[in-house]
């Protein structure tokens, strides 16, 4: 299928009324994505937000994953004063966002992959996305904004054809599906559902101490970077990072597969 370029980069298109319903019930989800820069690295990388949340009579919710569906790990969370509005920054050589929306037990579901691709003669790289899954009129039975929240990240949406077929997904999405789906039923929603914190291993540096796993990272003792490996999700995948000794991460990289 030829992909609708314009409907790939922005995902889900609403009406004035269902964007104007998202604000009343103060639900921001935030499924722009951009190219940015990375100076020492010498390369561009995909930047996304996720966010969203709930009320309980519909929900807005943007994820990202890997290239297959995995699990990222965030670069950093963000604290906000209200709820449903952006909870971690993501950023990534490519991203699959996965933008899930609900009115009470109806849902719709898009799939997007965005990676960078260098055009000839140009010198800025242009943001290219792929459709991969659009369900429309999805149902799930469960109230997982009320009496069936213990499931909540368990369940999933189904999709069906016009004659009654179920559509099917591609598997190695089903975990962040079911992430969203948590997410566009989370009422007041603070945090994320799919971003996950980075576990990191540090060696020790610059007078550390055997119960002082970090070191002297953050004392400024001019050090410098320190190359570590950090497990990303329930694949283990491993994912060089650089830190400095004094003013925070720097740079973060992923590998390509």
């Amino acid at each position: 299928m030829e992909p609708d370029r314009r409907l790939n980069r922005w995902g889900l298109t609403f009406t004035p009324a269902v964007t104007n319903q998202l604000r009343k019930h103060a639900i921001f989800g935030q499924p722009q994505l951009s190219l940015e820069h990375q100076g020492k690295a010498k390369r561009y990388v995909v930047r996304g937000v996720e966010s969203g949340g709930a009320t309980k009579e519909m929900g807005y919710y943007v994820t990202f994953a890997g290239e297959s569906g995995e699990p990222l790990g965030w670069l950093q969370t963000v604290d906000s004063l209200a709820v449903n509005g952006p909870h971690a920054i993501v950023i990534s050589p490519a991203l699959t966002r996965i933008e899930m929306f609900r009115i009470a037990r109806t849902y719709e579901l898009c799939i997007t992959r965005h990676w960078p691709v260098t055009i000839k003669g140009r010198q800025r790289p242009i943001l290219l996305a792929e459709e991969l899954f659009r369900g429309e009129h999805g149902y799930l039975a469960l109230e997982l904004w009320g009496k069936d929240r213990d499931l909540s990240g368990c369940v999933r949406p189904q999709f069906f054809t016009r004659s009654g077929e179920e559509i099917e997904m591609r598997l190695e999405f089903e975990e962040a599906i079911k992430a969203a789906t948590s997410g566009v039923n989370c009422v007041g929603c603070v945090h994320s559902h799919y971003l996950r914190l980075v576990a990191l291993s540090l060696p020790l540096v610059g007078g550390a101490k055997d119960n002082d796993p970090v070191g002297n990272l953050s004392a400024g003792n001019g050090a410098g970077p320190v190359e570590h490996l950090a497990r990303v999700g329930a694949g283990g995948i491993e994912v060089p990072h650089a830190l400095p000794a004094g003013n925070g991460l720097v740079e973060r990289t992923a590998l390509d597969e």
